[in-house]
């Protein structure tokens, strides 16, 4: 492998960038002007089902399995690869460019930032957050934990063993290196702990099983057998106990368009869509 040697200053090369080429730059801002399309619920949501967009979808599932009516929402696809992130409309409500972001029609007010989505609606409608200051407090540790750790995992681990253009071994060990590590950290707490923070499932659980959940399942990178994902005996109990709920089984295939057909449902507007609208139906009622 040639060594390589920074330049005294950098400058971009759009086509280095894997599977990510086309998107990836270093600036922000729109590229091109486009309103969002806007539903009948009061929860705007855009997003795509990737981890970070599994962690809404799930959570407002949750909320509206708990007869919390007012979590109605509508979920718009956002092709991240077409660069749908960078419409105006989209940039409106977040001005960083990734999904998933959040507008309550209610409020007015825009959410962006995983973490701070499913905050907000624990805060709103009262559930899925302890109101005790001690496991408040513990479950907002793991909050925190997993919004700092969760891109050493997906963009750093996944894209170098995954995603990127040619495969280096340094990068590939220092980022399995630190995926194995947090996957112990989790193991380690969850022989302690029912759930993550406790005995009781809350949105720490919720921003965490769309990672490592599906990691530690075998279900993402391809990277199980790498990983030894049979070893984490306590994070694998969490895992299968969360995936079990119904509300995270709809969840977790809102706005998705990969993986079996049965399990896209690209965009939901409506409770009946998880019956009729998935891409299974879709493409056999165009035969």
């Amino acid at each position: 492998m040639t060594e390589y040697t920074p330049p005294k200053v950098w400058t971009w090369d759009a086509e280095n960038g894997g599977n990510w080429a086309k998107t990836n730059r270093p600036i922000a801002g729109a590229t091109f002007d486009a309103e969002l399309p806007v539903g009948k619920h009061p929860l705007q949501l855009y997003s795509m089902g990737t981890p970070n967009g599994q962690k809404v979808t799930i959570m407002l599932e949750e909320l509206l399995a708990l007869g919390k009516t007012g979590a109605e929402y509508d979920a718009h696809l956002i092709r991240i690869g077409d660069g749908d992130q960078f419409s105006s409309g989209f940039v409106a409500i977040n001005p960083n460019s990734k999904i998933p972001a959040l507008m309550d029609r209610d409020t007015g007010i825009r959410v962006f930032e995983s973490g701070s989505i499913l905050l907000y609606l624990a805060e709103k409608f009262g559930a899925f957050l302890p109101k005790d200051l001690a496991h408040r407090t513990e479950v907002m540790n793991w909050v925190f934990w997993l919004q700092g750790s969760a891109p050493y995992l997906g963009g750093g681990f996944g894209h170098f063993y995954a995603y990127a253009p040619e495969k280096f071994e340094y990068p590939i060990n220092r980022f399995t290196m630190e995926a194995k590590r947090q996957m112990d950290v989790l193991d380690r707490e969850l022989a302690k702990n029912e759930y993550l923070g406790g005995d009781s499932y809350t949105i720490a659980d919720m921003l965490t099983w769309p990672w490592y959940g599906n990691l530690v399942l075998g279900n993402a990178y391809d990277a199980g057998e790498f990983l030894n994902v049979e070893s984490y005996t306590n994070l694998r109990r969490w895992a299968e106990q969360i995936l079990a709920r119904p509300a995270v089984q709809r969840g977790r295939i809102v706005n998705r368009t990969n993986g079996p057909l049965n399990e896209q449902l690209r965009e939901r507007h409506d409770a009946s869509d998880f019956d009729t609208k998935t891409q299974d139906k879709i493409e056999n009622a165009g035969k």
